[in-house]
C-alpha cells in the first residue's frame, strides 16, 4: 500500500506540474501574442496579417506548452512530433500552390507594393485594387470587370503602380507635314499646354522634334500633370492640339509613299 501511495503521488504531482505548466505557459502565450500585436500595429502594419501573426505566435507557442505538458506526465512526445511533422509535410505539398499564394501575400502585406486603391499593372491584368488578402487582390478593370489576382501570380510578376506618385507624364506623339513651319508648330503646342490649368508649370512641359519620320516630322508632346487628371487630359489634349492645327493651317497627313514609274523606250 506504501508503494501504491508513493506512486500515485508521484503520479499526481506530475498531473499537478502539468496542469500548472498548461497554465501558466496559456497565459506566457496570451501575454506574447498581445505584444506581437500591439508591436505591429505600431509599425503600421495592415490588421489582417497583425491578427495573423498574433495568433500564430499563440497557437506555436501553445503547441510548445503541451508538448511540455504531456512530456511533464511521462508520454513520450517524440513520436507524436514526428507524426505531426509527417502530416505537416504532406499538408504543405498538397496545398503548394494555396502557400506559395499565401507567403506572397503575407510579403505584400509587409512591404506593401500598392495599397487598396491604387492602380497597378501585373499578374497579367491591370486595375483599381479593391482588397487585398492572405491568398488573392482583387483588381477592378477600367471596364468595371473584376479580376481576382493569386497573390503568387502577382508577386512573381513585375508590378507597376501608376497612383504611387502624386504626379505623371503624359508622352504624346503630334506628326505634322515636311511643308510646315516647325517654330509655329512648336509655339502653338505650347500654347494649348499653357492653356490648359490642368497641366502644371512645374516640371515644365517639353516639346521637341522626335524624329524625322516616312510621312510626318513627329513631335514630342511631355506635359506633367496630376495623375488623377491623367486621363481626362490625355484625351482633352489630343481633341485641342487638332483643333488648334486646323486653326493654325497646320496639317498632319497621313501616311503616303511616292512611287516613281520609270518608262524604258524600245528599240
Amino acid at each position: 500500500m506504501e508503494t501504491i501511495w508513493a506512486v500515485l503521488a508521484q503520479f499526481g504531482l506530475s498531473i499537478l506540474a502539468a496542469i500548472a505548466i498548461f497554465i501558466i505557459g496559456s497565459w506566457v502565450a496570451k501575454v506574447i501574442s498581445r505584444f506581437v500585436k500591439r508591436l505591429l500595429s505600431r509599425r503600421g502594419l495592415d490588421s489582417m496579417l497583425v491578427a495573423f501573426v498574433s495568433t500564430l505566435v499563440y497557437y506555436a507557442i501553445l503547441a510548445f506548452v503541451i508538448i511540455a505538458a504531456l512530456n511533464r506526465i511521462g508520454i513520450q512526445t517524440a513520436s507524436f512530433i514526428a507524426v505531426l511533422g509527417a502530416a505537416g509535410l504532406a499538408i504543405g505539398l498538397a496545398l503548394q500552390g494555396s502557400l506559395e499564394n499565401f507567403a506572397a501575400g503575407v510579403l505584400m502585406l509587409i512591404f506593401r507594393p500598392f495599397k487598396v486603391g491604387d492602380y497597378i499593372e501585373g499578374g497579367g491584368t491591370a486595375g483599381l485594387v479593391q482588397a487585398i488578402s492572405l491568398f488573392t487582390t482583387t483588381l477592378d478593370t477600367p471596364d468595371n470587370r473584376r479580376v481576382i489576382v493569386p497573390n503568387g501570380k502577382l508577386n512573381s510578376d513585375t508590378i507597376t503602380n501608376f497612383s504611387a506618385n502624386d504626379t505623371r507624364r503624359i508622352d504624346m506623339v503630334l506628326g505634322v507635314s515636311y511643308d510646315d513651319n516647325l517654330d509655329q508648330v512648336k509655339q502653338a503646342i505650347l500654347d494649348v499646354l499653357n492653356k490648359d490649368p490642368r497641366v502644371l508649370k512645374d516640371p515644365a512641359p517639353m516639346v521637341g522634334v522626335l524624329e524625322l519620320a516616312d510621312s510626318s516630322v513627329n513631335f514630342a508632346v511631355r506635359p506633367w500633370v496630376q495623375t488623377a487628371d491623367y486621363w481626362d487630359v490625355f484625351f482633352a489634349l489630343y481633341e485641342t492640339l487638332k483643333i488648334r492645327m486646323d486653326a493654325e493651317g497646320i496639317s498632319i497627313p497621313y501616311p503616303q509613299q511616292d512611287v516613281h514609274l520609270l518608262q524604258q523606250s524600245q528599240n
